[in-house]
């Protein structure tokens, strides 16, 4: 599990499905998205010209979310449906008057085209859920990610 945000990027992860959950609190919840992580981009070998991935299926956990904007859109792009990719994650500072700190998040996703997530939260570990496994695809088959 990691805390950390600098240093992962979420470029062309797939995500295969999001839950949204009720917080104690009633106010606040929980974000999951299930997601394909890419841990490294392989270069073009034995000139190909296609590149190889390291994936793992990982879950991206936002606590005490609130402010949750979903804008997925298929029917513009005039698309099958199929399974979401993330073009970046941004976060910016928040702080409110009374002094408390989270961070507003920005999931930019580059299928369907000219979608996103964003929503307001003060942390985000991501998860992995099971082992990294080579292959020529940005998404895993159903069978690696069990």
């Amino acid at each position: 599990m990691s805390e950390r945000f600098e240093g992962f990027n979420w470029h062309d992860c797939t995500i295969h499905g999001f839950r949204v959950a009720e917080g104690d609190d009633g106010c606040s919840g929980q974000l999951t998205l299930d997601i394909d992580y890419i841990l490294e981009w392989l270069p073009p070998a034995d000139g190909a010209c296609t590149f190889g991935f390291v994936a793992a299926p990982a879950d991206l956990v936002f606590f005490e979310v609130t402010d949750l904007v979903i804008s997925i859109d298929y029917a513009s792009c005039s698309a099958a449906l199929q399974p979401m990719t993330i073009h970046e994650i941004c976060r910016e500072d928040l702080t409110y008057p009374n002094g408390y700190t989270s961070f507003s998040w920005t999931i930019a996703l580059n299928w369907p085209c000219e979608s996103f997530i964003s929503f307001r939260s003060p942390r985000m570990p991501q998860v992995l859920k099971g082992e990294p496994v080579r292959t020529g695809k940005q998404c895993l088959m159903p069978s690696q990610r069990q």
